[in-house]
């Protein structure tokens, strides 16, 4: 805990976004530098709640140790913080910058008062340890002479590599882009995720000894068998990166992109050459419907906006959440309300409204004559508790047209591809993802594992960072026969969903 009385002298505040106009001119990130002051005071709000739900089933998922590190930043013993971070959690600087917060959501504070700025102050403490040099390569004493391949190298392998590397085994990452970082690196906007702050972690773990291998396509350029044969141990960390699309009349016009499509292009044009090459999917000049929500789609819309977009739509088919918990919605479930992010913040402050318009249901995509979408025919809906279900129906009269010359649809993900493993006979579960058993991870393939999106379904980074931790132990213990590697505890895989 904090100062005892912390909770009750000081009210929430949290380190403030730049201001709206004046970032879209630039892919810098949107947040700015925090005062130690508002961060000790932040601290101060912890209260001694006996039970911390922040790091129970419905918090945390890597049973982060929340109230201690945020009692240490509360007496200014920075160091001491972030060693405690460390402990479980292996990349905070990217979970204290795009994790939702499931934490914030269970803080016992939160059943009366806005909870704790648990995430900011996890951020401070990262940044701070990196501009102390607090944080440094710390490779292993003894090698053990086992050798594990890692595909993938978002933040489910980047955290299992991390972890089997500490225990000295050789650790090398298989990554088919041709930057190391998976999601983290080409599925987050640079706004959001400077990607200076990616590499920075991965030059720690190079000089810790793990190998990054890039442009290497398993099922493609490289056979699954191959590893198979050549390390003792295979994790499979794909992501979940099937989109999910929306097959609607005239799905086939031009002007219509998967948000991955957008977003991975805009990213890799801006590390390559500040966008000059052009390579990418320009919104300037463009009338931008984003179909979907969630941090995809808010990426999407905040790259439109820097991009120069002269109008844009958010359709969400649901309706708009409450601002305030619903009564079905209790503490400490992840509070299903009312947000505002930065994208919807950018909008409003450009156009003059929030982009969301709820309970729309996207019917055609229509076609300018020449083959590219101009619009949208859409239908207002509504939604009804039936028998216990959500039903939707459409609103008689409610049809109409959007103008839209670039649609993205950002509706989520249906699971892995499949070509990477198919070729040797692994297990899918009933929604397509590889099966392996939470806390084991191990496939029917012997020596075969599976860990993240790809194990789960699409999910946070902060899910796949443990799951990334929780298959490193799993293998280690099947290359071992034990394990001093901590895990999540595996009641976590029980803990409530959070939208993404």
């Amino acid at each position: 805990m904090g100062k005892p009385t912390g909770f009750k002298e000081f009210d929430r505040k949290k380190v403030p976004w730049r201001v709206p106009l004046e970032r879209l001119h630039d892919f810098k990130e949107v947040y700015t530098e925090p005062e130690e002051a508002l961060l000790r005071e932040q601290g101060a709000r912890c209260m001694d709640c006996g039970i911390p739900f922040c790091q129970s089933a419905t918090g945390c998922p890597i049973d982060n140790l929340i109230p201690e590190w945020n009692d240490l930043v509360y007496q200014g013993r920075w160091k001491d913080a972030i060693e405690r971070l460390h402990k479980t959690n292996n990349f905070p600087e990217f979970t204290g910058r795009v994790c939702p917060a499931p934490c914030e959501g269970a803080c016992v504070l939160g059943i009366t008062n806005p909870p704790v700025t648990i995430k900011n102050i996890e951020n401070a403490i990262i940044d701070r340890a990196f501009a102390e040099n607090w944080v440094t390569a710390q490779p292993p004493a003894v090698r053990t002479g086992k050798r594990v391949a890692i595909v993938g190298s978002g933040p489910a392998g980047l955290a299992a590599a991390d972890q089997l590397n500490k225990v000295g085994h050789e650790v090398t990452v298989f990554e088919r882009a041709d930057r190391i970082g998976g999601l983290l690196m080409y599925g987050i906007p640079n706004m959001k995720l400077d990607k200076g702050v990616v590499e920075r972690r991965l030059d720690l773990m190079r000089a810790e000894g793990v190998k990054f291998v890039t442009g290497a396509d398993i099922g493609r350029t490289h056979e699954l068998s191959q590893l198979q044969s050549e390390f003792d141990a295979v994790l499979m960390a794909t992501g979940a990166t099937k989109p999910r699309d929306l097959e609607i009349p005239g799905r086939q016009l031009k002007g219509i992109y998967f948000a991955m499509q957008f977003l991975t292009a805009n990213t890799k044009s801006l590390l390559d050459s500040e966008h000059a090459d052009g390579k990418y999917i320009s919104a300037k000049g463009k009338k931008v419907v984003v179909i979907g929500g969630g941090d995809t789609g808010t990426d999407c819309i905040g790259t439109s906006m820097r991009h120069g977009c002269t109008s844009l739509v958010n359709f969400e088919l649901l309706d708009r959440p409450p601002e305030e918990r619903a009564v079905d919605n209790p503490w400490p479930q992840w509070p299903r309300i009312f947000r505002v992010d930065y994208g919807h913040e950018e909008v409003e402050a450009k156009f003059g409204k929030d982009p969301r318009e709820y309970c729309i249901l996207s019917e055609e995509f229509l076609d300018d004559g020449q083959g590219n979408v101009r619009g949208i025919r859409a239908v207002n809906v509504k939604w009804s508790k039936v028998n216990g279900r959500m039903q939707m129906e459409k609103v008689p009269g409610s049809e109409h047209i959007v103008e839209a010359d670039l649609v993205l649809l950002a509706m989520g993900f249906l699971g892995p591809e499949h070509y990477a493993v198919d070729s040797v006979g692994l297990n899918k579960d009933a929604r397509s993802n590889y099966q392996a058993e939470y806390g084991k991870y191990d496939t029917n393939i012997p020596g075969l594992f599976a860990a993240g999106d790809c194990r789960r379904g699409q999910s946070l980074v902060v899910w796949a960072i443990s799951e990334g931790r929780g298959a490193a132990r799993a293998i280690d213990i099947y290359l071992q026969g034990s394990s001093l590697l901590a895990a999540p505890d595996v009641t976590m895989g029980t803990a409530a969903a959070v939208p993404v």
